[in-house]
């Protein structure tokens, strides 16, 4: 029984209509998270392609360095939109749960304005301005 209690505290605020809004609002966004893991694995496939090919060009050392760089980079990008595909896919769960769009810190709903601008936020704006 306990858990039925719980789950009636967690109902989100919003309609079906507005959840079915912002899962569009979120499902886009992981297409074009997607989209963008797809094109850095193939920007650092390339990369180390070419780190490895012996070819008759010789590089310069700060061109090694650069070329290093920039992999770090996209490894480094690759992980956070990796990381904001698995919010994305917890926001989809919530939306399927009617928990989302209530704050996790303070049970309010959380501003509909913030969950357009981060769709996958689990926090009102007093709980994250809390945080800092």
């Amino acid at each position: 029984m306990a858990k039925d209690s719980k789950t009636q505290e967690r109902v989100s605020p919003y309609s079906d209509e507005d959840l079915e809004y912002f899962r569009g609002i979120i499902t886009k966004k992981l297409e074009d998270s997607t989209e963008e893991i797809d094109n850095l694995q193939r920007s650092l496939r390339e990369s180390m392609e070419n780190a490895s090919d012996e070819s008759a060009y010789s590089f310069h050392m700060a061109d090694a360095g650069t070329d290093a760089q920039e992999r770090e980079k996209n490894y480094v990008l690759l992980n956070r939109t990796r990381k904001f595909v698995k919010y994305l896919d917890d926001a989809l769960k919530r939306i399927d749960n009617k928990t989302y769009g209530v704050c996790k810190v303070t049970g309010n709903k959380i501003a509909k304005g913030r969950l357009e601008a981060v769709p996958h936020t689990q926090l009102s704006i007093d709980a994250k301005l809390k945080r800092r």
